[in-house]
């Protein structure tokens, strides 16, 4: 639960984000949960491309992942709208892009010259490859990350060709990464006020996670392979399909819980068998331990499967979608989904803010705006009259909407 009448710890902090789709909305989405003023530049008419992610035509990606920030439709090409830039950027902490390498540069927006009119900003520089090395000037794209990084090669099945993630893995990953380098460089300004330039690359993050698997592979020769649901480290451990057509995961990585589940499953000779006594056994003899289980879980329906292993103390869970979820008990119990008032939906349910901080909580103040929503908010704060904000707006150079 929220504690009433608290401060979030990034309340005062300025944020400007110029960065579009996933990997920097992730980041700033973080931050302005838990305070941050985070102030979207977008292009006037089109916005951030993460808003043309639609579901029914409803932006249910950009609500979610936009929402505390303020929306400002600025032409950051036209010299009127550069110049209202580099106001914002001198009064912020912390300015987040993902253009390709070179374009700040191009524009006249390199961090070196930043850092003369304002010493202490951070800037979170996002690229699908870093902003040197061999693909630097390559497009980036999560998918292209995903397949090189290793991680398509080991997902999927043996029989198969490797499987991308149906959603932005590397991005996510990547802006949960950004969000944690932003507040490091903060700590380190705290000490001697320096801003300094964080590299990003989507690459690094989702590489990091997938374990040793270069050293796995000097060792044995061996490239890991793929294994569906299984690992290579421990059995049984799998999604099996039940009677009634529902699917359960069970994982038995301790050799206790694999012993529980030979119990449950009425074959306790299997604990002394040479082929499964210990989980070097078990590995070696994945598959027919697999099998072992398999054919157990298939003659139960999914609730009578799962019950029999949880009473056991066995780690196993039902395989969720997103109608399970929308009414399932733990999610209610831990408040995971909030609803927030939409235009579109009536209520929109979202995820909640997350970690949770027993002192400083974060909080969801709004969905993401209309495009254009605080543009003349914004540019009054940087000392924009009235006049001279409308010239801008018949000039095209910035769009604005009522706040919703």
């Amino acid at each position: 639960m929220l504690r009433p009448m608290t401060t979030p710890p990034l309340t005062g902090l300025r944020i400007i984000d110029l960065s579009r789709l996933v990997a920097g909305n992730i980041v700033t989405h973080k931050l302005a949960d838990f305070g941050a003023d985070v102030i979207k530049v977008e292009k006037p008419g089109r916005g951030d491309d993460l808003r043309h992610w639609r579901v029914e035509g409803v932006e249910t990606f950009w609500k979610a992942y936009c929402r505390n920030k303020r929306s400002l439709a600025l032409d950051i090409r036209h010299a009127d709208g550069l110049v209202a830039l580099r106001k914002l950027i001198d009064s912020a902490d912390v300015l987040v892009e993902n253009f390709r390498p070179g374009t700040l540069e191009k524009m006249g927006l390199a961090p070196e010259a930043l850092h003369k009119s304002n010493p202490g900003l951070i800037v979170l520089r996002i690229s699908g490859w870093g902003q040197d090395g061999a693909y630097r000037d390559r497009p980036g794209f999560g998918s292209l990350v995903e397949a090189l990084s290793g991680f398509a090669a080991m997902n999927g099945f043996s029989d198969r060709p490797p499987v991308l993630p149906p959603m932005a893995l590397a991005d996510m990953i990547a802006g949960e990464s950004g969000a944690s380098a932003v507040l490091m460089a903060l700590r380190a300004r705290d000490r001697d006020g320096k801003g300094q330039v964080i590299d990003l690359s989507l690459f690094e993050p989702i590489f990091a996670t997938l374990g040793p698997q270069i050293a796995n592979y000097r060792l044995t020769g061996r490239v890991q392979k793929r294994l569906g649901s299984m690992v290579e480290v421990a059995a049984p451990r799998n999604i099996y399909e039940t009677r009634d057509g529902g699917f359960i995961a069970l994982s038995a990585s301790t050799q206790a819980t694999a012993e529980r589940v030979f119990r449950v499953i009425g074959r306790p000779e299997l604990i002394e068998d040479p082929r499964f006594a210990t989980n070097s056994d078990r590995v070696r003899n994945i598959e027919d331990c697999d099998a072992v289980v398999a054919d157990f879980v298939a003659t139960r329906d999914r609730d009578e499967a799962l019950r029999l292993f949880t009473e056991a103390g066995v780690t196993a869970g039902m395989v969720a979608d997103a109608a399970d979820l929308d009414t399932h008990d733990y999610m209610a119990s831990r408040n995971l989904t909030v609803e927030m008032p939409d235009d579109d939906m009536g209520l929109m349910p979202m995820h909640n803010v997350s970690p949770r901080l027993s002192e400083t909580p974060g909080e969801i103040r709004h969905l993401g705006p209309k495009l254009g929503a605080h543009s003349a908010e914004v540019l009054g704060e940087l000392g924009y009259g009235a006049d001279e904000i409308a010239a801008l707006r018949a000039a095209g150079v910035i769009a604005d909407q009522t706040p919703t």
